[in-house]
Formats: C-alpha cells, sequence, structure tokens
C-alpha cells in the first residue's frame, strides 16, 4: 500500500481503509485517493475552465486502458490495481465536475456527485447503494459554506433511510464510512466519535 496516497485521505477515510480485506484495499484506497484529488482540482482552480482541462485528462485516463497511461503519476500507476476496471471511476470526476459553478449550485449538482461515488462504491460490491448514499450525503454537508445549499442538501439527508444493512467484509470501508456519517449527518465532528465506536463500525460492521 501507498503510503503516500494513505497520507493523502482524511484520517477517518484511512481507519476505514485499515478494515478493507488484503484482496481490495488497494482498490478502496486508490478510489478514494483519487476522490481526494478530484476534490483539490475543483476546489484549488481559480477558473472553472483550468478544473474542467484538469478533470477531462483524468476521465480520458479513465477512459484509456492501463498500458496507454503516461509515466510519472503515482496515482495513476497505483490505479493499475483495478485490473482494467478502472472506467467504473470516471462517475467520480464527473460528480467533481457537476460542482464547478457559482453558488448555490442547483440540486442536480448534487445528485450528480452523489451517483459517481455511488457508482464508484458499486464497483467494489453490490447491494451497497444506499449505504454510498448516505455517506456522500454527510460527507457533502460537511464541506458547504453557502446557506442555501446547506438548507438543499440538510433535506437530502432528511428525506434518505440511514438504515445500514449488512454488507461482505470486502466492503467494511463503506460500513464505517456510513457509520461516521450516520452519526454526524453533515455536522462537523467525525473526528469526536468514540473510539470504541470506530473499532465497532470496523471489527463488527454495526
Amino acid at each position: 500500500m501507498s503510503q503516500d496516497l494513505l497520507d493523502s485521505l482524511p484520517a477517518p477515510w484511512r481507519f476505514a481503509v485499515a478494515y478493507a480485506p488484503v484482496a481490495t484495499r488497494e482498490r478502496w484506497l486508490t478510489m478514494l485517493a483519487l476522490d481526494v484529488r478530484l476534490a483539490g482540482v475543483v476546489r484549488g482552480a481559480r477558473e472553472p475552465i483550468l478544473a474542467q482541462m484538469r478533470l477531462a485528462w483524468w476521465r480520458d485516463r479513465l477512459r484509456d486502458s492501463a498500458d496507454k497511461w503516461p509515466r510519472g503519476e503515482p496515482l495513476l500507476a497505483a490505479l493499475s490495481c483495478w485490473d482494467g476496471g478502472h472506467g467504473a471511476l470516471m462517475g467520480l470526476v464527473d460528480g467533481w465536475e457537476a460542482l464547478l459553478g457559482e453558488a448555490p449550485l442547483p440540486v442536480a449538482a448534487f445528485e450528480a456527485w452523489i451517483e459517481g461515488r455511488v457508482a464508484a462504491c458499486a464497483a467494489l460490491g453490490e447491494g451497497a447503494d444506499s449505504m454510498a448514499r448516505g455517506w456522500a450525503l454527510g460527507d457533502l454537508a460537511a464541506h458547504l459554506g453557502d446557506a442555501q445549499e446547506q438548507a438543499a442538501v440538510a433535506d437530502m439527508i432528511e428525506a434518505h433511510g440511514w438504515r445500514a444493512v449488512r454488507l461482505p467484509r470486502k466492503m467494511r470501508p463503506l460500513v464505517v464510512l456510513h457509520g461516521l456519517a450516520a452519526r454526524t449527518k453533515g455536522r462537523q465532528g467525525a473526528e469526536n466519535i468514540s473510539l470504541f465506536t470506530l473499532l465497532r463500525l470496523g471489527m463488527l460492521g454495526i
């Protein structure tokens, strides 16, 4: 596992990755690291067109086969662990592109972003759409600054069914991420959740 990629993740995400089985850990790590990278593109660009160009570069790479990838990009090289299935991550690119624009963004933009995460999780295991949506909603709400956007996503959180379902062991990172989101629902403070709660989510999935 690449320590640099792991270090690029928020602390709760690093914790979640630690509970992935060895066989799928690299895929979880690279999916989350790509999400972080794309977030940086959108949040750090001064002009939307520059962000769109960089997102287009990632979209093109995910559309290509791995043998066509340029060298020198560690994250891109790490995505080879998807064994040709990396195209399933293009939804993340589309989702982040939907968030480009002036606030307040429409609900349709948030839905596109959420669907990108849901699709990425679906590529890792079936039956997890609702929990992936919950994770996305909680994470989205925690990073919004515009009052109208916050209100819109709060309504989406209220309408979402937060019931956790039993998932196979390979989806344990999502169980952790959904569990944290269900407990905070967009409020800051995932870092303050008790160690016992974190361990129970990671070890038992509840």
